[in-house]
């Protein structure tokens, strides 16, 4: 484990200094990376996927449960340190840990065996986009737990009615059912943050919601809905369905009120509302299951990403391709 000692020595050596851009907040404290663990239920045969391991704080909590460990790293200086920090540590694991020097928005495979579990301290400002983008491009994640600015995971938890629900919590609902997994301190962290941090648990759903529809229709009904989210849908949805009055025979056509706003319905509904735009249009069912037209989901993950929203490094996984979103997380001071 690395204590605050150990970190701060590490970063001398290797002449780092946390940065706002990056959103790195490193994590010194041995017992909130044990807690994540144990929280994120790992197993001794999980292959846990870790993004922006930092100087590896969490990396070598993780190494000590799982059968392996992927971490994606996309800081130069920290991706060529991290695997000599493991074999220096944890010397006899050092050949279950792989890095992959890589910016996580634009990672679509992994070396070695297929994730099972996420578990990471994000940076705020991709938080969304990294986390729905391997959600979607790793179906074999089953198990997710992400350290994330506190109302971030407010509004990754929120239902349908709550003031924070919105296009986050939709998308999220569309892959794992989601709930808040506790609130981390501000002084586990080098340096402290001006914000407060959660823990979010996803648990990935057996199946999404059925829908003869791909899934980005789906989200291009949420985005819309939350774009104007004080309009009622008619109104809000008058764009993607071409007017208000198309809008309305849509919704009437899905079972939803026109008079609705988004943030009352559910993700089923969303559903619901896609595929009656599909029919009316006459657009043909994609070929695929459950609306997946046989694809492995990666372009939709990175357009319902960029839809969106904002160590053990915060991490820097943080990517060079901004995200803009009609919902955006704030960055994380660092």
């Amino acid at each position: 484990m690395l204590g605050p000692a150990d970190v701060r020595r590490l970063a001398d050596v290797l002449g780092v200094r946390p940065t706002k851009q990056r959103g790195q907040n490193f994590v010194i404290d041995p017992n909130t990376v044990r807690r994540i663990v144990r929280t994120a239920e790992v197993r001794p045969d999980d292959t846990v996927l870790e993004v922006g391991p930092g100087l590896g704080s969490l990396t070598l909590a993780l190494l000590q449960t799982a059968r392996h460990v992927t971490a994606v790293e996309i800081d130069d200086t920290l991706a060529a340190a991290l695997p000599a920090t493991v074999e220096a540590r944890l010397p006899q694991r050092a050949g279950d840990f792989r890095l992959v020097h890589e910016d996580a928005l634009r990672v679509t495979e992994l070396p070695g065996p297929p994730p099972t579990a996420l578990v990471a301290n994000l940076p705020y400002n991709v938080a969304v986009p990294v986390l729905l983008h391997l959600l979607a491009t790793f179906p074999g994640i089953e198990r997710t737990l992400v350290m994330v600015q506190s109302e971030v995971a407010d509004r990754l938890a929120a239902a349908p009615g709550s003031k924070v629900y919105g296009v986050p919590s939709v998308k999220a609902a569309w892959y794992c059912d989601v709930k808040r997994a506790g609130a981390i301190g501000r002084n586990v962290f080098w340096p402290a943050p001006n914000v407060d941090s959660g823990l979010v648990s996803l648990v990935r759903r057996p199946h999404p919601p059925r829908t003869d529809v791909r899934r980005e229709e789906v989200f291009a009904v949420v985005d819309a809905a939350f774009a104007q989210r004080r309009k009622t849908l008619r109104a809000a949805l008058a764009g993607w369905a071409g007017s208000g009055a198309a809008a309305e025979e849509v919704l009437r056509a899905a079972g939803v009120s026109p008079q609705a706003r988004g943030e009352s319905l559910t993700v089923t509904e969303f559903t619901a509302i896609a595929e009656a735009g599909a029919r009316l249009r006459g657009t043909p069912p994609p070929s695929g299951p459950h609306g997946t037209n046989g694809t492995d989901g990666t372009d939709g993950a990175r357009q319902a990403a960029r839809a969106q929203e904002p160590g053990t490094a915060r991490t820097s996984a943080a990517t060079r391709t901004s995200a803009a979103a009609h919902e955006t997380d704030r960055e994380r001071p660092a």
